[in-house]
């Protein structure tokens, strides 16, 4: 329920934001840059910070559980406000609402996910057993993703209809108060495991950060995620315009080829980590994405919502396996430092991936800047049809050729990750141990 929640409000904010700014309201691609490098800097400072704090907690109720259960109402809040900037306040004024919003936005957000992330791994040890729960995660998490684009797509303004956005403020307002309340139900259901919240001693900040930092896994998977967070980014962001300007189908229609292939793909993953291991499984179908975007490129437009759904097989892998080699890496951790604490790597991995997103947002608005696409505020507010030869050139740039790279560079990063094989089981085999001891003392104290 939490995954669906969070990814219903992500998956809005990813897909909407792009194409409500630009083109809806009209802001200028140099201020949707500046908000977007304000708002990196913003995920640089909080996901390391919230991190911390959260591996810091000692409560009756855990280390992750509290923050997800009081945050969500203030989540709910701040996604609202993204989308009631005055349209008719000028270039300065919407900049400054889209910056303080999305900044109070994030913030939330982060509280939630980092949290959210950090259970999966101390919920059980067994590479098996994450990978069916991820599944699970990952299954109601897509069904969010794809209302997220579904919800937009019925109450924002089209071709041929009212230009008000009314409809499209009241239907997140829904959306926001309905995904707070499953992340509020969700904390009276998971309990923590106690021997890491209350058996653990918290480690001192720049402890934390001298034992995750130098850890090669977590360096190239790191790497590798950030390749996987930018194409989501610029694929997400891409739907509608793909939708409106270069493929003659509905939008439903790309959103199907996309998410009907995610969601074989990614119980797909059981059968791939069982004959590949986890990090060759996911090397497999980041190849199968990054090949599917490419072809988006010099496909005809009847033939992208094919390349979509070889790309949506593909983008199970960082959907699913993802979180699992995460694990991996802070059980390798633990056995160095002695201390399990998932919040300051997913921190760090967010001050790195995070800036994906920004750079998504920044690079759209002048791909299509460049390549002279014209808005709807430039066309008097009505979708214009007859966009030149380079604007869909850049679309398939933005949607293919970019994310493309990246996810072939993705797999070839994971080359190097070293844990794998015998390495891996010895490791493993070590962590388990080390929580049987931890247990044994929390419930046999001296």
């Amino acid at each position: 329920m939490a995954g669906f929640g969070a990814s219903l409000i992500s998956g809005i904010f990813g897909a909407l934001l792009p194409i409500f700014y630009q083109d809806y309201l009209g802001l200028a691609a140099g201020w949707i840059a500046l908000a977007s490098g304000i708002y990196a800097v913003w995920n640089a400072i909080n996901d390391p910070l919230f991190g911390y704090i959260s591996d810091s907690t000692r409560s009756r109720l855990g280390r992750r559980i509290p923050y997800m259960r009081f945050t969500a109402p203030f989540l709910a809040l701040t996604f609202i406000l993204v989308w009631f900037a005055p349209p008719s306040g000028g270039q300065l004024t919407i900049f400054w609402w889209m910056l303080i919003s999305m900044v109070l936005y994030d913030g939330c957000y982060t509280i939630i996910g980092l949290a959210y992330s950090a259970l999966l791994p101390e919920v059980t040890e067994s590479d098996q057993e994450r990978n069916s729960l991820q599944i699970s995660s990952s299954l109601f998490g897509m069904f969010g993703m794809l209302l997220g684009f579904i919800i937009p797509d019925l109450f924002r303004p089209k071709a041929g209809t009212s230009p008000s956005l009314l409809p499209l403020q009241m239907s997140m307002i829904v959306v926001a108060v309905v995904c707070a309340v499953f992340i509020i139900i969700t904390t009276y259901v998971v309990k923590e495991r106690r021997e890491f919240y209350e058996g653990d001693k918290p480690l001192p900040l720049g402890k934390a950060l001298k034992t995750s930092l130098p850890s090669r896994s977590f360096q190239i998977l790191v790497a590798q995620n950030f390749m996987s967070i930018l194409v989501s980014s610029l694929v997400v962001g891409s739907v509608f315009y793909l939708a409106d300007y270069l493929v003659p189908v509905p939008t439903m229609v790309l959103l199907a080829c996309i998410f009907v292939p995610l969601l074989i793909g990614i119980p797909l993953t059981t059968v791939l980590r069982a004959r590949l291991g986890v990090v060759g499984a996911q090397q497999l179908l980041l190849l199968t994405a990054g090949v599917g975007l490419l072809l988006i490129v010099v496909a005809p437009p009847p033939m992208i919502p094919v390349c979509l759904a070889l790309a949506g097989l593909g983008l199970a892998g960082p959907q699913t396996l993802t979180n699992v080699l995460f694990a991996q890496v802070i059980d390798e951790n633990e056995i160095r430092s002695g201390v399990r604490h998932e919040g300051a790597f997913f921190g760090i991995n967010a001050l790195v991936t995070k800036p994906a997103q920004s750079i998504a947002i920044a690079l759209s608005p002048f791909i299509l800047a460049l390549t002279h696409f014209v808005t709807r505020d430039q066309n008097g507010g009505q979708i214009f049809l007859n966009q030149p030869a380079s604007a869909l050139l850049g679309i398939r740039i933005i949607v293919g050729l970019i994310p493309g790279l990246a996810m072939l560079l993705g797999a070839l990063i994971l080359h190097w990750f070293p844990l794998r094989g015998r390495h891996l089981e010895e490791m493993q085999r070590r962590v388990l141990i080390m929580h049987a001891n931890k247990h044994e003392r929390l419930d046999n104290p001296r």
